[in-house]
């Protein structure tokens, strides 16, 4: 049985006396990768912002690896690599000396640590020109890599394929399947497209004003159209 890694369980949040989050429940299981849909405003960011400690639930519970965000959090962020509002990197040095930057900070990142990144994304060719030189769709698989790096249990991607083009996001999608599956990482994609998600996803979990809608599988989800 697939071991769960991340689990929110009926968490609310309220600001000012107005509650955003309405009593969210959703879980995500190693290999598998789940898209979080909604329009703006719904309260997709709030709980990602939750999700990684950067706000706390008003209540309710959220367990990454099995520790409390709230209660263990640097043990929990320490299982979790994400992109959000797209990944940060030095455009005049290149791939490999970003991804070495970022190990000089964890002590526990290896040389084979970085080249095993690099492969898992397909950087192999590029990695030693500057990251000036590399398309959007070279900058979110290095922001991958990036975010790879320290062997994280679940990966978060916020909009990973916004201002892609077509090529851009199939590669994108077959990448991130891919690392679900071989690698057994759970994956949290948030979007606004239900067409992406229905593409990269194995269950979505449907948000709209603060409160869950859906959550099923994508084959459940295309069966019920």
């Amino acid at each position: 049985m697939a071991k769960q890694i991340l689990l929110l369980d009926n968490v609310h949040k309220s600001i000012k006396n107005k509650e955003i989050v309405k009593g969210i429940t959703f879980s995500i299981n190693e290999g598998e990768v789940l898209g979080f849909l909604g329009p703006n405003g719904a309260g997709k960011s709030t709980t990602l912002r939750m999700i990684v400690g950067l706000s706390s639930p008003t209540s309710g519970k959220i367990l990454i690896d099995g520790y409390s965000i709230t209660k263990d959090y640097v043990k929990a962020m320490s299982k979790v690599g994400c992109i959000i509002e797209g990944p940060d990197m030095y455009n005049y040095l290149s791939g490999l000396e970003n991804l070495k930057m970022l190990a000089s900070m964890n002590k526990n990142v290896t040389n084979e640590d970085i080249t095993r990144v690099i492969e898992l994304v397909g950087m192999q060719n590029r990695i030693n020109e500057k990251v000036s030189t590399y398309s959007l769709g070279m900058k979110q698989r290095l922001g991958l890599a990036q975010a790879l790096i320290h062997k994280p249990k679940l990966l978060i991607l916020d909009e990973p394929t916004n201002g892609l083009d077509p090529s851009g996001i199939n590669e994108f999608r077959h990448i991130i399947k891919d690392l679900a599956k071989k690698e057994k990482i759970a994956v949290l994609v948030s979007s606004h497209l239900i067409s992406e998600v229905e593409l990269m996803c194995d269950t979505v979990a449907i948000i709209k004003s603060g409160t869950l809608l859906k959550y099923a599988s994508v084959s459940e989800l295309i069966s019920d159209k």
